[in-house]
């Protein structure tokens, strides 16, 4: 086979080959791995459900809807049900006032409210600093845990601005930003909520208390 010359037109075409292999090459790799990587988020995020609710019997990936938060912002909140009764609530909650940015964190609430637990999902806090808010937050010392506590009588805060929760150590915006993506989900759990295929909206307590 001749080779082709080196000419202008001959290297544009080599190159629109090589994207074109490149591109199918690509689709078929995400073709090929979007459903394991969609069945591994859906699992994780089911295991982080269970880990911050009671007992359920229902699957609350199918029966999640939106709460309306008192800022107007939309969260998405999976009810846990035993035998048609709602026990609690996973709340998909976030902030973006942390020191490094954004920190998403799921928190658990029984029906009444309490808070039960929190799994944190994603941050860019700095390490062996903010990065201790994965277990600072339910270590039994001192004034550290939130677990057990009711939002009821108002929004948690650090002992800095007055409230009663302390603070990390040295990361005091961190712990801040935490609890504001903690107070977000109690106020979408206690506020309205939107239906995610209709879109319409009730006060909560219509359909689950």
């Amino acid at each position: 086979m001749e080779k082709l010359s080196s000419t202008l037109p001959n290297m544009f075409l080599s190159l629109m080959i090589t994207c074109a292999v490149s591109g199918i090459i690509l689709a078929g790799a995400n073709m090929y791995t979007a459903g394991p990587i969609a069945l591994s988020k859906a699992a994780a995020l089911e295991k982080a459900i269970s880990d911050v609710t009671p007992d359920f019997d229902n699957n609350p990936l199918d029966e999640a809807y939106h709460g309306v938060t008192s800022d107007g912002d939309s969260l998405r909140i999976y009810p846990a049900l035993k035998d048609g009764q709602l026990v609690g609530v996973a709340v998909d909650s976030y902030t973006k006032n942390g020191f490094s940015g954004e920190i998403k964190i799921i928190v658990g609430f029984d029906a009444e409210g309490t808070l039960i637990n929190y799994a944190v999902l994603q941050h860019a806090e700095t390490p062996g600093l903010g990065s201790k808010m994965d277990e600072w937050f339910r270590t039994d010392k001192n004034q550290q845990s939130v677990i057990g506590r009711s939002l009821a009588g108002g929004n948690l805060a650090v002992s800095k601005d007055g409230g009663n929760v302390d603070a990390i150590t040295a990361s005091t915006i961190t712990s801040r930003a935490f609890l504001d993506a903690i107070n977000r989900a109690y106020s979408a759990y206690k506020g309205t909520s939107t239906d995610s295929t209709t879109g319409a909206s009730t006060k909560k307590g219509d359909s689950y208390e």
